[in-house]
């Protein structure tokens, strides 16, 4: 069962996601966030950073915090576990869960994104739980 401190996090608009190096360094993203069941999902460019940490190390920590990723200092620190999930259905049916939370900023962020990295972006998906 998935705690309910980390379930709330889906209502945030941003929370700062830590993953960790293999020298245990965390190094914190800003990140849109939403429930999907038992689970948070985020969106992220398959080749980003954030992924190939994953990869070594599927810990993660979160925070509340803002756009630009300001943490308040009593923001509560939830420890979890990301998946990554690259099944292009699974994808797509996560990035309608995201848009059916942040709407058109959703649809114009993924439109400048694209349109400045050359073209669409391979993205993955991040399953968050504890």
């Amino acid at each position: 069962m998935t705690s309910p401190q980390l379930l709330a996090l889906g209502s945030e608009a941003f929370v700062s996601l830590t993953t960790f190096r293999r020298t245990g360094i965390g190094v914190s993203t800003p990140v849109w966030i939403a429930r999907d069941g038992d689970a948070l999902v985020v969106t992220t460019p398959a080749r980003s950073g954030k992924v190939k940490r994953l990869r070594k190390n599927a810990s993660v920590t979160l925070r509340p915090s803002g756009r630009m990723g300001n943490v308040d200092p009593h923001a509560p620190l939830v420890t979890a576990t990301a998946s990554i999930e690259a099944d292009p259905a699974e994808v797509q049916r996560c990035s309608e869960v995201l848009h059916a939370k942040y709407g058109a900023e959703y649809t114009m962020i993924m439109g400048i994104e694209s349109r400045f990295a050359g073209g669409r972006q391979d993205r993955v998906i991040l399953r968050i739980t504890d």
